[in-house]
């Protein structure tokens, strides 16, 4: 296949996607609100769109103008966690709250909002993209929020790397499906225990 070829059929399904994301917005949003835990990733997402905008200096008014909505009545919504956006919409926001890096902002949201439209992206193997990114980040945060790491001598840091990555690896032999969680392990019983 060639490269136009390829080029044609990405098109042709970024088409298909743009079409079916207006009505999939719908049953999306019926799906996500039978479910607690997208309940919970709705209001994060709606919190988290709350903070853009309100980095960004605009008022819900002002945003929904510049994204061409009537009325932020759908906004305010979005930001309260009860209501989905549909795919143009996440793109017209991603063009105003996140001009300079709008592909994790449209894949986040994509992801909150469309479970069909990221289905889709997850096929393709876009979506995996920003969650890596994500959690390479959060882990990267744990060093960085710790002062005292700074301080210490290249031996200390290797021990400390070398122990970290013990732990890691453990941590990740408990979450494999049907491992034993650490947590559910009986108490020792310290009552046959003698002193010295």
């Amino acid at each position: 296949m060639s490269w136009l070829d390829r080029l044609t059929h990405w098109t042709g399904r970024a088409v298909d996607l743009a079409q079916t994301s207006a009505s999939t917005s719908i049953r999306a949003g019926k799906a996500l609100l039978d479910n607690p835990e997208k309940l919970e990733r709705m209001a994060r997402a709606g919190q988290s769109l709350k903070e853009l905008r309100q980095v960004a200096g605009l008022t819900l008014s002002e945003l929904a103008e510049a994204v061409d909505l009537k009325d932020k009545t759908l906004l305010e919504a979005v930001e309260a966690g009860t209501a989905t956006l549909s795919f143009d919409l996440i793109m017209r926001l991603a063009a105003v709250l996140a001009r300079n890096d709008p592909i994790p902002f449209v894949l986040k949201y994509t992801r909150t909002y469309n479970p069909e439209t990221w289905k889709l992206l997850e096929e393709w193997g876009i979506g995996r993209l920003p969650v890596q990114y994500e959690r390479e980040r959060r882990f990267l945060n744990i060093l960085r929020s710790r002062d005292e790491a700074r301080d210490l001598s290249d031996a200390d840091f290797d021990k400390i790397l070398a122990f970290t990555e013990s732990a890691f690896d453990m941590a990740l032999h408990f979450a494999r499906p049907g491992a034993a969680d650490p947590a559910d392990a009986p108490e020792p019983d310290n009552s046959k225990q003698t002193t010295t």
